[in-house]
């Protein structure tokens, strides 16, 4: 196995870690229910989902940074969040995905703010922004919670119209005005 030192996070609850194996399961089960993966991009079927899973790995390799996979301390799965940056998109985005049975106990702010601080704090990006489809209204919440405020829309080259919400920056989180 190839060791892609991935680093790992950790927050109060979540351990955020570079994506296993064992994980894939996990991934295909949240594409296959069109009802939670309709906000990103599914529902896909099993090979659609392992070839993305794939291709969320191959992000480390070629931008250094992208989706960690999140568990609490205990080990269980709740989901996947990270900083995705496919061909094509505008720039890099903090994206988050909960399991089923992990939404609404706030593990997805907590895990999207730890990498929202180690984008800023270790990788230098100087801003982020999150992309989310127009209905989402959960991860809008989420996005204003952290801070984020809608910019733009525009036309993602993979699924349409998707609104932008762009993160305060370094400097306003350190002010405090985020």
């Amino acid at each position: 196995m190839i060791d892609l030192q991935i680093p790992t996070l950790k927050t109060d609850r979540l351990i955020l870690r570079g994506p296993e194996a064992r994980d894939f399961d996990n991934v295909a089960a949240f594409f296959a229910d069109k009802d939670r993966s309709w906000g990103f991009g599914g529902p896909l079927g099993r090979n659609e989902a392992w070839r993305w899973y794939a291709s969320m790995i191959g992000h480390w390799v070629l931008h250094g940074y992208g989706f960690w996979m999140a568990e609490t301390h205990e080990g269980q799965p709740v989901g996947f969040v990270g900083i995705w940056g496919p061909e094509g998109w505008p720039e890099p985005e903090l994206g988050w995905v909960m399991f089923e049975g992990a939404e609404g106990k706030g593990y997805a702010r907590e895990a999207a703010e730890e990498v929202r601080r180690f984008a800023y704090e270790v990788l230098g990006f100087d801003t982020l922004s999150s992309n989310i489809f127009p209905g989402n209204a959960r991860s809008v919440a989420l996005a204003e919670r952290m801070g984020a405020t809608y910019e733009r829309s525009y036309e993602n080259v993979s699924h349409g119209t998707e609104m932008v919400y762009r993160h305060p920056g370094p400097e306003q989180l350190a002010e405090g005005k985020a």
